[in-house]
């Protein structure tokens, strides 16, 4: 994709971002049609419906060629990422959406055969926009996010992830987890995966370990985190498939290879 045509719909999905932002804040306090689908914890809203739908439309008005995965479903079945393809979250978050009204945010990540172009996260409360063009750096609103450090230790990272590693041995077994959170300085939990991707963007948390992610929880980050200079795989090391759920590991790069050893000790 060359540069004019990426500004230019990064331009477009910038507008569209904030506009659809803006709609979930003025109908924050709306009575909410609330449902469940793969179980009672992983909660769809009308909200999280009309803000992919508004997406669609505005994609498949101005942009045809392009194709759309989207969390709810109003996008196309791909089996390759060939062309320009819109990869949609329109509320990630939404446990938290429904329960305190902030701390979730609206994911797009935009790729071209294959190649994260653009990367935006909206964290829609606060009113703050993680973004960024592929070789062009990532920004928090107007600000350029610095490079990450290049020192920091295992015993001194702040890592996020989910209480799923410590009582749930389905990957790793939860005692080698458990042992993990006392030998790295903390641990953090934010409810919303495209928010722990900018945080490790930002350099406020200096990794993000999860278990199992659907492409539109990432596409968005993985773009911003390159731009900083961070890595993203799956705990193994390898390349995520971008088609498909994936165990994640995003982080500073001084600490990946002590991570991923760490979690073989307990591979199932």
């Amino acid at each position: 994709m060359n540069t004019d045509v990426r500004n230019a719909i990064y331009n477009q999905a910038k507008e569209w971002v904030l506009e659809a932002g803006k709609n979930i804040r003025t109908k924050i306090d709306d009575p909410l049609v609330i449902d469940t689908k793969s179980n009672p914890n992983d909660l769809v809203t009308t909200m999280d419906k009309e803000t992919e739908a508004y997406f669609v439309e505005k994609i498949n008005q101005n942009y045809p060629e392009h194709f759309i995965i989207g969390e709810e479903g109003y996008g196309d079945k791909l089996t390759a990422l060939d062309g320009t393809v819109w990869i949609i979250d329109p509320i990630d978050g939404t446990m938290n959406f429904v329960h305190q009204k902030r701390n979730f945010a609206i994911s797009v990540g935009i790729y071209h055969d294959g190649i994260g172009e653009i990367g935006l996260i909206y964290d829609v409360m606060a009113d703050i926009l993680y973004h960024a063009k592929r070789t062009e750096g990532a920004y928090k609103n107007e600000n350029k996010l610095a490079p990450l450090k290049q020192n920091v230790k295992f015993d001194e990272a702040i890592i996020g992830l989910n209480h799923f590693w410590l009582c749930d041995n389905r990957l790793v077994d939860e005692k080698v987890m458990q042992q993990f959170v006392r030998n790295i300085r903390g641990s953090r939990t934010y409810g919303s995966a495209a928010l722990e991707f900018a945080y490790v963007a930002e350099g406020i948390v200096n990794g993000y370990l999860t278990m199992s992610l659907a492409p539109w929880d990432i596409a968005a980050g993985i773009v911003i985190v390159n731009e900083v200079g961070g890595v993203t795989t799956d705990i193994d090391g390898a390349k995520l498939n971008m088609l498909a759920k994936n165990s994640v590991l995003t982080c500073n790069p001084n600490l990946q290879q002590d991570i991923i050893m760490y979690l073989k000790k307990g591979r199932k």
